[in-house]
């Protein structure tokens, strides 16, 4: 299998070329502005689903509101974030800033929202990815859940080939949608402003208000709304990602992304209002904008659709890109497996990104990869990290001695101020909507890392060596005795090369053999005898035909009575090696349950002697010849 896997992930990367994979402003802004700017595409739709169904042809004029709102919030955020990355230029975002200021079970909280946000990310991306795709082609809807698993595992493959690959695997796309998009903008707008284009009739005949528009109604849409913010944060999250200076070109790319959602954003929204666009079941609010501004059936609108579907599937790398860095800042601190900070063949976290795409792939066969019902989890992990990362900004500026604090402070308690209004809203519209399961679900995750963490620290101290304790080790000036138990079934090649390599690290040597039967026992002894070793040998009657129990009984046995301070037992184990993954099956597996029994005990030292064996084929030919 390793050429398939040369192919697909490529040749393994020395340490030394790490600093070749880092992004460039130009690289870099596609890759971590992919989420934010594929947002776009569904924030508008998001709104109007929550309008259009309540107060009908009113809708437009709260859009308005609400979309300046929300482009509002995005101003706030960039200038807070310019300056945690600034701050913090190590990465880690919300998790390190709120950890250093807050806490650490601030910092595991948000640790623990961000982590949901990205596995969310990857989810809603590749369903609205999937649902540009299924409506330009109709036919395909009943099988989107095969189209999102598809795409996940391209994605997959195409982040373990490392930093820069995938940069320039899934970059382009990104710069492509913003270039369409940008397009279709000032063409909707010349369109009507210049040449007074009318747009046609309605996909739906919106009728009046079917009921009051009230605090509550524009609070949803806004919430729902906010989707367009999620992946803010990732640049700040990814800053040792980028080349030197890191701090610089992580904060022109954040000013890059913020002011593309901006536009695209605002610009989207606009044209829904003018045209009047509605959400339509397998239709989405930017296909029909697309549609009744390029036409349905050309060219550039089917281009239009392709570099859509792209950009909301390669959402998804923001989160391929900072959930690992995230767990490898997390892992190292010791909240989350070690596993997840080792860095892969070609020196991505790819340990991480397993992990990432495994739950991803649970969710979208669970939610069968439809993007309205996955939007209401969506947004509430993502606000919570900018709430305590605010909070912990403003809090470190309060305590700083440093030049213009005050001006630092204003800003990031403002934006502190407003991201936990806007999770007040958030969390309490989409509550019975599904929000509830994030916020069951980050306390839970909590609870997982800090056990973990404690577990760490159990071992780090179980296994430290105190100064005095080194003193008092003299292994140069010190005897230990060590005691061989070979187990051993039948008399063959393997457990001959068993009991001499016993032999070899001891003198103190016993063989162990239990019978199921007394003619077993005695076939057993007469091979034995054939040996002529001086080996001891001891064999346990088992009349219950158990094999494992009887050796277990036997070491723990030896241990109590010959055992002494200092001393250590050996316990050696034949074992051969076979060619076929099936054949595994047909043969025992006392070695793993003796292994596994025997790790409980401090001075049991275990030993494998392996004996491969050929191919079936090539020993049969051999006998027969």
């Amino acid at each position: 299998m390793s050429w398939i896997k040369r192919i697909l992930i490529g040749k393994p990367l020395e340490n030394e070329a790490l600093k070749e994979e880092k992004y460039s402003v130009f690289w870099g802004l596609p890759i971590l502005a992919s989420d934010p700017i594929s947002s776009v595409a569904y924030a508008t739709e998001e709104i109007l689903l929550v309008l259009v169904p309540a107060i009908g042809a009113l809708a437009f004029h709260p859009l308005s509101w609400i979309s300046g709102a929300i482009v509002m919030l995005l101003v706030v955020l960039t200038f807070s974030y310019r300056q945690t990355i600034k701050a913090y230029p190590s990465g880690g975002g919300a998790y390190i800033v709120a950890s250093d200021n807050l806490g650490q079970y601030a910092g595991v909280i948000a640790g623990s929202a961000l982590a949901l946000d990205y596995i969310l990310t990857v989810a809603v991306s590749i369903a609205a990815g999937t649902a540009a795709i299924t409506s330009a082609f109709p036919a395909l809807f009943q099988h989107q859940v095969a189209i999102c698993l598809v795409i996940l595992i391209i994605l997959f493959f195409g982040n373990l080939r490392g930093i820069r690959e995938s940069a320039k695997l899934f970059g382009l796309p990104t710069y492509a949608f913003i270039i369409s998009v940008l397009v279709m903008i000032i063409t909707g707008i010349l369109k009507v402003k210049i040449f007074h284009y009318v747009p046609s009739e309605p996909m739906i005949h919106l009728k009046g208000a079917l009921e009051p528009i009230t605090i509550f109604l524009i609070l949803r849409a806004f919430a729902s709304g906010c989707t367009a913010l999620t992946g803010v944060e990732a640049v700040s999250n990814a800053v040792p990602n980028f080349k030197e200076p890191t701090t610089k070109h992580a904060r022109e790319v954040l000013l890059l992304l913020s002011f593309f959602v901006f536009i695209l954003f605002a610009g989207i929204s606009f044209l829904a209002n003018v045209y009047h666009v509605v959400p339509i079941e397998g239709k989405t609010v930017l296909s029909q904008i697309a549609a009744e501004i390029f036409g349905g059936h050309n060219w550039f609108f089917y281009f239009f659709q392709f570099v859509t579907a792209l950009i909301l599937a390669l959402a998804a790398n923001t989160a391929f890109a900072d959930f690992p860095m995230l767990f490898s800042v997390m892992s190292r601190d010791g909240y989350a497996p070690r596993q997840l900070s080792i860095r892969g063949e070609r020196l991505s976290f790819s340990n991480g990104i397993v992990v990432l795409t495994l739950i991803a792939a649970l969710l979208l066969v669970v939610f069968r990869g439809d993007t309205h019902r996955l939007i209401p989890l969506y947004a509430v992990g993502v606000f919570i990290s900018f709430t305590l990362s605010q909070f912990g900004m403003f809090i470190k500026w309060i305590h700083s001695k440093e030049k213009g604090r005050a001006y630092k402070a204003i800003i990031n308690g403002t934006g502190a101020v407003v991201t936990l209004v806007t999770v007040v809203i958030i969390g309490s519209t989409k509550f019975i909507h599904g929000a509830w399961i994030i916020i069951v679900v980050i306390p839970i995750l909590m609870t997982i890392m800090i056990k973990i963490k404690k577990h760490y620290t159990a071992v780090a101290e179980q296994l430290r060596l105190k100064p005095e304790e080194l003193k008092a080790l003299n292994l140069s000036k010190t005897t230990y005795r060590n005691h061989v138990i070979v187990p051993v079934e039948s008399v063959n090649k393997a457990s001959v090369r068993a009991l001499r390599y016993a032999q070899t690290i001891s003198d103190n040597v016993v063989a162990f053999n239990v019978a199921i039967d007394e003619e077993a026992e005695v076939r057993f002894k007469e091979k034995w005898n054939f040996l002529q070793t001086n080996i001891p040998l001891i064999v346990k009657y088992s009349p219950y035909r158990k094999v494992v129990s009887p050796l277990i009984e036997f070491i723990e046995s030896y241990e109590e009575h010959s055992y002494q301070p200092g001393d250590m037992i050996t316990v050696v184990l034949p074992q051969f090696s076979v060619n076929a993954w099936w054949q595994v099956f047909l043969h025992n597996q006392s070695r793993l349950f003796i292994t596994r029994n025997l790790l409980k005990h401090k001075h049991i030292v275990i030993a494998t002697i392996p004996l491969q064996l050929k191919q079936d084929q090539e020993v049969l030919d051999k006998k027969h010849k």
